[in-house]
């Protein structure tokens, strides 16, 4: 990866970096690509397609465990501000450096 792409994407993640880290981190990102790349010629053993074995779901029923709003009121008293239900942040979204 170019130190230009790095400097990008750390500006989209809203971190600073020096042209030493930005460096690092992109002999890092092709040493990682590349280790991706031999992952990806590994052969499948002949099969058509590689298979993880059987599948099986392991999340239970989406059911409520508590009353509905049971702690809601303490949760947004202990929000430094809100506006009624509804909690105050600061706006973070807008135009990148």
């Amino acid at each position: 990866m170019e130190i230009s792409e790095i400097q990008h994407l750390a500006a989209l993640a809203r971190i600073r970096l020096t042209d030493e880290e930005a460096g690092a981190f992109a002999a890092e990102c092709d040493s990682i690509l590349a280790y991706v790349a031999q992952v990806k010629e590994i052969s499948t053993g002949g099969s058509a397609a590689p298979s993880a074995g059987a599948h099986k779901n392991v999340l239970r029923e989406d059911v409520e465990t508590t009353e509905p709003e049971a702690y809601a009121e303490a949760l947004l008293a202990a929000a430094p501000d809100r506006d009624g239900r509804y909690l105050r942040v600061k706006k973070i979204l807008g135009e990148t450096p």
